[in-house]
């Protein structure tokens, strides 16, 4: 049965290239191609999860640019809002992957393809049937006057009373923190669910105990202020009260892409009415799921099996 919920989000898209082996990335010789990128990453894990998946964003025309076409495609993600443009490459980054599943990301974007939207690309008929759109700090990060569309889908959005997600995911390497302070000032005032790891909020806000993160919701009337703290598991701040959710126990091999893994699962939870424990519980094991396998989307799991794993917290085959 088709899902009655469709989710939208605009963003530049790469080929990741994954290390063979790991360690530091100058002993590594080989790599394997993948497909990756923030808001791609969480177009196909809704799309998993059975939601309606509409992605925004521009490709380079070359081969690179059909790779991403083609498998994004494939995932069952409506491209119909994705064009190739000329003289533009498509976003590439190579990985390095630490024994502890940490790991780092290099990127090459200059010229991104998503350079070429403008606000006027964003028109009323992109959000049709959109039941939530879903933005991040890296869409914001790439190019400075993407924070301009930004604001123009927030107004639209507003327009057509569509509640905003939005997922600072904070890229040093692309912007400096004040850069991006000034930047999410400015769409924090307009966000319904404020979805950010604990590290990120402590450098955008300057706070991280529960008393001063309640302040930081209320000043900018956001509805739901959802930490993510990895191991440590994530809590939700909804109408004055914390709720808290328990991590669970998985052997990581890599942790990218776990946290968008994570958004898609709660924006799954919340658009069919779950409670704060279960939005969390139903999250944090989707963001589990995502590192058990190498990849930046490639551990994104269907419901079957998020579904599975929570009942019984156990690691099912896959």
């Amino acid at each position: 049965m088709p899902s009655p919920f469709k989710v939208m989000t605009i963003g530049d898209a790469m080929i990741t290239f994954n290390p063979a082996a790991k360690g530091p990335l100058r002993f590594v010789g080989s790599f394997d191609r993948k497909v990756g990128g923030a808001e791609l990453n969480f177009a196909i894990g809704c799309a998993r999860l059975g939601l309606n998946s509409k992605w925004v964003s521009r490709l380079g025309k070359d081969e690179f640019g059909r790779v991403i076409y083609n498998f994004t495609r494939g995932e069952g993600v409506d491209v119909s809002a994705v064009e190739f443009v000329e003289g533009y490459p498509t976003s590439l980054n190579f990985k390095e992957i630490n024994e502890d599943g940490s790991g780092k990301t290099f990127y090459y974007r200059f010229k991104s393809p998503i350079s070429t939207l403008s606000p006027e690309d964003i028109t009323a008929d992109l959000f049709e049937e959109v039941s939530l759109i879903h933005l991040t700090g890296v869409f914001l990060a790439i190019d400075k006057n993407n924070l301009a569309i930004a604001q123009r889908i927030i107004e639209v959005a507003k327009q057509k009373g569509i509640p905003i997600s939005f997922d600072p995911n904070i890229r040093l390497k692309l912007w400096t923190i004040e850069e991006a302070r000034k930047a999410y000032e400015s769409i924090f005032p307009h966000i319904d669910i404020l979805l950010t790891g604990l590290d990120e909020i402590k450098l955008i806000a300057g706070k991280d105990s529960e008393e001063d993160l309640k302040e930081f919701a209320s000043e900018y009337s956001i509805k739901d202020l959802v930490i993510k703290d990895g191991a440590n598991g994530s809590k939700l701040l909804r109408n004055g009260e914390w709720v808290h959710g328990s991590s669970f126990k998985v052997t990581p091999v890599d942790t990218v892409g776990a946290g968008d893994g994570f958004d898609s699962g709660y924006v799954y939870g919340w658009l069919h009415g779950y409670s704060p424990e279960e939005l969390l519980r139903f999250a944090n094991g989707v963001g589990a799921l995502v590192t058990t396998v190498s990849g930046d989307n490639e551990g994104l799991p269907y419901l079957e099996e998020v579904s599975a794993f929570i009942n019984d917290e156990a690691i099912i085959e896959r």
